[in-house]
């Protein structure tokens, strides 16, 4: 059974996983805070939540070493919901998101990232390094002098320290070195437990304090499918991430699901909800962790530090968790995607989609967003890529008795709009032959482009003989032909 042994049971592996949840959980602490504000709750709602989900997704989730927690965007989708109708709605839709993603997950939704281009990749990590880098400019507007050399001397600790020994993160040196100094010396710089009050105890399971009617359901409902869209765009782009980062794959369909578990856990115990956490997987995955142990720890620790060593975790300055998150952001940001050498190859179209994703993320806030326009973006500059690939060549016999026209490309509706244009309907001869060998069809236009060159043709006495169809393109233009202009 030795072959079936974990590898977290690894003492070296054990001690990489847990330092990495414990600095993660330390990082999730302040940001759950932040984002039970965002979303109008109690902070203990947010830190419930992130206990639950990263507990529950350690388990369920299919890419190990991923974060899963509260996150800013499922708190803006659901925020007016929680303004306008109590917590209560909130956590119903919280679960019925959960059920969605399973739902939604299991038809095989994550399938649909094979759709994503790589410029769509590249425009989300680097508009994910900005949103964290930007996330910390307000923690140093307006504060105390002294966070600003606090926060240089976090960066010099964790850039320098790893050139001493790798056994403890850099981060997490980094945090206990800026607390002992600003504790000892009495600094007064903003702390962790300005942001609001941890949680006592641990959470208590129970359903939703909503009317169990049709009413409830209608009205939670669209925030519950904004939330789960939101939160597998966000969850599966994270797990593309961290399948590059560690040169390994996941399961995205046990992903889709396992998120959707962990949302219907996190509601019964009262949570608001989540996603994957790109910042905090970041984290994670360079301080070294590959495995779930980092995960459930996160989480365990979570409720440990706030439960039992509350007051301590209180007195971490925020000048200390803003160096970790910078320094994470500038990890993240894929330099060589903007370097003047890769540029000036790079295809105009792929870097217009990577500045596309980029912005569409920046100024809706939105990773999820960023993404669709991203890859709606490429498609289109695909499109018209390959509508000019399709060619005609026209050859006709000494004896001028037949025309013999060539299609070579890809035929669909974009490359159909010129395929009628291509022939000389008046001044070909009677008998008119066009070869497809070259060429597929791909969709009902093309098919009905190929009718319309025929009727053009057929009006003027002329016949018309369709041949080198593959098997694909002859079943659907059998299927289709004469169905689609009325006829000839």
């Amino acid at each position: 059974m030795r072959g079936f042994r974990p590898s977290w049971l690894s003492p070296k592996v054990a001690r990489t996983e847990v330092l990495a949840g414990l600095v993660v959980a330390l990082a999730l602490i302040p940001e759950a805070i932040s984002f039970s504000v965002i979303a109008g709750v109690d902070p203990s709602v947010g830190l419930f939540a992130c206990f639950t989900m990263a507990v529950t997704i350690a388990v369920v989730g299919g890419r190990p070493a991923m974060i899963s927690a509260a996150t800013g965007a499922v708190a803006l989708v659901i925020a007016p919901l929680n303004r306008e109708h109590g917590l209560g709605h909130l956590v119903a839709a919280v679960i019925l998101a959960g059920v969605i993603q399973v739902v939604l997950g299991s038809l095989g939704v994550a399938k649909l990232m094979r759709f994503v281009p790589r410029s769509v990749m590249v425009g989300f990590v680097n508009a994910l390094a900005i949103l964290i880098f930007a996330a910390q400019i307000p923690e140093m507007r307006d504060v105390p002098w002294a966070v600003y050399p606090l926060v240089a001397g976090g960066l010099a600790l964790m850039v320098f320290f790893p050139r001493i020994t790798k056994a403890v993160p850099a981060p997490l040196v980094s945090i206990v070195i800026l607390t002992v100094i600003t504790v000892a010396a009495g600094i007064a710089v903003p702390t962790v437990g300005d942001r609001g009050v941890l949680p006592s105890s641990l959470p208590v399971p129970g359903l939703p304090d909503v009317p169990f009617t049709l009413d409830t359901l209608k009205l939670i409902a669209p925030y519950a499918l904004a939330m789960a869209l939101v939160g597998l765009m966000e969850s599966l782009m994270t797990a593309k991430l961290v399948d590059d980062l560690t040169d390994t794959r996941s399961s995205k369909t046990r992903e889709s699901i396992g998120q959707g578990v962990a949302n219907i856990v996190t509601g019964l115990f009262g949570g608001m909800g989540g996603c994957a956490m790109i910042g905090q997987t970041m984290i994670n995955v360079k301080n070294g962790a590959r495995t779930r142990l980092s995960t459930f720890l996160a989480g365990v620790f979570l409720m440990v530090l706030c439960i039992a060593f509350g007051p301590l975790v209180s007195r971490i300055p925020m000048a200390a968790l803003v160096a970790v998150m910078v320094l994470v952001a500038f990890g993240t940001f894929d330099w060589r995607s903007i370097a003047p050498a890769t540029l000036r190859r790079m295809p105009a179209g792929e870097i217009t989609v990577m500045v596309v994703t980029v912005a569409a993320v920046i100024a809706t806030h939105n990773l999820a967003i960023g993404v669709v326009l991203g890859s709606l973006t490429a498609m289109v500059i695909f499109a018209r890529r390959v509508a000019h690939l399709v060619n005609v060549t026209a050859v006709t016999d000494p004896a001028g008795h037949q025309v013999v026209y060539s299609v070579t490309g890809e035929l669909f509706f974009a490359s159909t709009n010129d395929l009628i244009h291509q022939f000389d309907y008046s001044g070909d001869p009677d008998r008119v032959v066009i070869d497809l060998t070259g060429a597929h069809i791909w969709d009902a236009s093309s098919v009905a482009a190929l009718d319309a060159v025929t009727t053009k043709y057929e009006t003027r006495g002329k016949t018309v003989e369709i041949i080198g169809l593959n098997p694909h393109s002859a079943r659907m233009h059998d299927t289709l032909s004469g169905e689609l202009t009325g006829g000839h």
